[in-house]
């Protein structure tokens, strides 16, 4: 028969318990980022390999905030390099992210740490310890990261290719499936961390779903790995939907009762009312441009609906006979409406001859300059001081191997100056972008809606 414990043991036992309870840290949740707090002179740098290097998602969320926030002066830095791994962005992130002193840094690594191959734990183990290295770091210079999920891996865009390259059917198989691991992995640590966290691979494969129902040859990746340009304005337009940036460039409510007009207003301000019954005049003077982007990514602008989510610029006007009417801005006429269709609402944001938009596209025209000149030849560089990296590790693996010892003879000739070279395609870079700051500040507008005849 089990003896009962004296009263002073079980004392002692209680008190004991209740002491390593109390010295036991409590755990304590954190808030992800919901949303980014942005003031002038801050800096975003865009982290990332090759899907990053191809400057076009990390362009359109540029032209995004160039024309959304015209009197906030952004630094924004692609720190993208073809090839990458956390491994590579690790070797380089003094100069090419923490010099920057950056506020937030978006993280879109994994596409080439995964191998190109079915999950295998020893390489996400080995993925997983390098992130949180590079998160650890960025922290240490005062940043905020954001985690991105790796971007889709087309499996059928790559069976459509013709025989044959590295990757055999059981990694094309599972190859997405790898990579939606790693964005469950990484949606987790921004959770624990309280980061940011904007989901890619979601938009990316639910996009691609959608359009196949309609034609099974459908892709955003012809190569399978990199989005064209209408994927990565789904890239785009999911980064402003998970980090909390405004929808809304202005919206302009106008009614007429027994010939007087009344007015609301968002993001505008709305001055000189005039009109009658079936016509009205005013001028606006908005605080932002719509998001434009250039025509090729036209395709992915449709796919989002990117007007109507992210930069919906609407006048609306109420009260109106039946019958047609003329819209003018400056003078000039940029369409017609019905009064039912002023009633429920004119998406000036699709104008393509309103002189916002086309003040918008001007803006996205000269960072398209910006971008494929100075920008790519700064992340060129890049490019060439990862692959002596590599070059060097591979020589210290591999010392008797002469090929290797001669590649990296070839790169190490092509390192003098680099810094300077970084430094004049920054300097090109900001010239460009002082230009766009000459243009892209809004201006007032004189609309005037009439009734013209049937």
């Amino acid at each position: 028969m089990k003896k009962p414990m004296k009263a002073w043991t079980a004392a002692l036992f209680l008190s004991l318990a209740g002491l390593a309870a109390a010295e036991e840290p409590a755990y304590v949740p954190r808030s992800p980022l919901a949303e980014l707090e942005l003031r002038d002179g801050d800096t975003i740098v865009f982290l990332g390999d090759s899907i990053t290097h191809q400057c076009l998602y990390t362009q359109y969320v540029e032209d995004y905030l160039y024309t959304r926030f015209p009197k906030m002066r952004l630094r924004l830095h692609n720190a993208g390099v073809g090839g990458a791994r956390a491994w590579d962005a690790l070797l380089r992130f003094d100069k090419d992210v923490a010099a920057y002193k950056p506020k937030y840094v978006t993280v879109l690594l994994g596409m080439n740490d995964g191998r190109y191959a079915e999950y295998l734990d020893d390489v996400f183990t080995t993925y997983s310890t390098e992130m949180n290295q590079l998160l650890e770091k960025i922290d240490a210079c005062g940043a905020k990261a954001i985690l991105m999920t790796p971007t889709m891996f087309d499996a059928r865009a790559k069976r459509m290719q013709p025989p044959g390259g590295f990757m055999g059917p059981k990694a094309v198989t599972f190859y997405n499936s790898t990579l939606a691991y790693y964005g469950a992995w990484l949606r987790d640590t921004a959770c624990e961390r309280g980061l940011g966290f904007v989901d890619l691979w979601g938009p990316l494969n639910e996009t691609t779903l959608h359009e196949r129902r309609k034609d099974p040859a459908f892709t955003l990746i012809k190569d399978s790995v990199h989005p064209d340009a209408p994927g990565q304005v789904v890239m785009a337009a999911a980064m402003i939907e998970d980090l909390g940036f405004p929808r809304v460039v202005s919206d302009m409510r106008f009614t007429v009762k027994n010939g007087t007009w009344t007015s609301t207003a968002e993001s505008t301000e709305i001055t000189g009312v005039e009109g009658s019954a079936d016509r009205l005049a005013f001028t606006s003077l908005e605080n932002a441009l719509p998001w434009v982007l250039p025509e090729e990514a036209q395709a992915g602008v449709r796919l989002t609906d990117l007007g109507r989510e992210y930069g919906r610029e609407m006048l609306t006007v109420a009260g109106l006979p039946a019958g047609t009417y003329a819209v003018s801005i400056d003078g000039v006429e940029v369409t017609r409406s019905t009064g039912g269709e002023l009633h429920a609402g004119l998406p000036l944001h699709a104008l393509p001859n309103a002189p916002q938009y086309q003040q918008s596209a001007a803006v996205a025209g000269l960072n398209k300059q910006r971008n494929e000149g100075p920008v790519k030849a700064l992340r060129n560089e890049w490019s060439q001081f990862q692959q002596w990296k590599f070059l060097q590790a591979q020589v210290e693996k591999n010392p008797a191997d002469d090929a290797e010892k001669q590649r990296l003879a070839d790169v190490e000739q092509k390192m003098p100056g680099m810094d300077e070279r970084v430094k004049a395609a920054e300097a090109a870079a900001r010239e460009i972008e002082d230009e766009i700051f000459k243009i892209n500040q809004p201006r007032p507008h004189r609309f005037e809606i009439k009734r013209v005849g049937e």
